[in-house]
């Protein structure tokens, strides 16, 4: 089943957290052919974002009584992870013992999913880049998953970016230290390029710029190249010359890849610790 495929579903799927990702992967399923009759909303405090859609014009179901929803397929956990033990004995009320639970919370395991909300459960790992459809996620079926509810699981985790399947389920703390808590090593990265570009001389709002376009533009590049990402460095680099300079500073001892080693080796850490 593909992304596209979410048009011929025909489960109840209810998304419980319209956040910044919860509210995202929902954009997507519609826009993507979603029978918005079939999903319903449960978000007692929504976002100035989800505040202006208006879900009834859509034809979701905004916070209806449990009585009236009725059986569910499929429930997708998008609330903070300190809320859900909070929140399971709702969530537990509507699940079946077949019903597929698809998490996107970090640190939440496929047992305490299993705990909390009972059915059978998908533990998956977004990131940000899923507000604009460019997402990379990366999930792990628990024990009870047939293929066609890991099929819709992927279908509906698809309609915000990329998905990777793992078997391992104690590969999540990378995966969560890598792509999970990424996107803030790149927005990092820009903010300093453009600090180090006005300590070089730069007016503040051109040194902005060029870091922003920099690290976007050279993104795109690598997202559309065939080419490693360690040639395309190469093919920037001229012997002796500027690039080659800055880059035996950023390759050096104490170097950008030791200091990403060691930022991945404690977001990994910290994965484990909010795991327990």
């Amino acid at each position: 089943m593909t992304a596209t495929a979410l048009s011929q579903l025909k489960s109840t799927i209810v998304l419980a957290g319209a956040g910044k990702m919860g509210g995202a992967m929902l954009t997507g399923w519609l826009a993507r052919g979603l029978d918005p009759k079939r999903v319903v909303v449960i978000e007692p405090h929504l976002s100035d974002d989800m505040r202006n859609v208006n879900f009834a014009a859509k034809g979701v179901r905004l916070n209806p009584a449990a009585k009236d929803i009725g059986a569910v397929d499929v429930l997708v956990v998008a609330v903070k992870p300190q809320m859900f033990r909070e929140a399971g004995p709702q969530f537990k009320s509507l699940v079946g013992a077949r019903t597929l639970v698809v998490s996107i919370m970090a640190g939440t395991t496929l047992a305490s999913l299993k705990d909390v909300c009972g059915g059978v459960a998908v533990r998956a790992m977004p990131n940000t880049p899923a507000a604009i459809g460019r997402g990379i996620t990366v999930a792990v079926a628990g024990a009870g998953v047939e293929k066609p509810q890991r099929d819709i699981a992927d279908a509906l985790l698809r309609a915000t970016g990329s998905v990777e399947w793992i078997d391992d389920e104690k590969l999540m703390d990378a995966v969560t230290a890598v792509s999970g808590s990424g996107p803030a090593y790149i927005f990092l990265l820009a903010e300093e390029l453009a600090r180090a570009g006005v300590a070089a001389g730069l007016p503040e709002a051109l040194a902005t710029r060029l870091a922003r376009e920099t690290v976007s533009g050279s993104g795109e590049l690598l997202l559309q190249s065939d080419l490693p990402s360690g040639k395309l460095r190469e093919n920037v680099t001229s012997p002796g010359g500027t690039t080659a300079a800055a880059l035996g500073v950023l390759m050096g001892d104490g170097g950008f890849q030791s200091l990403l080693t060691r930022a991945v080796e404690a977001a990994a850490k910290r994965s484990k610790e909010l795991s327990k």
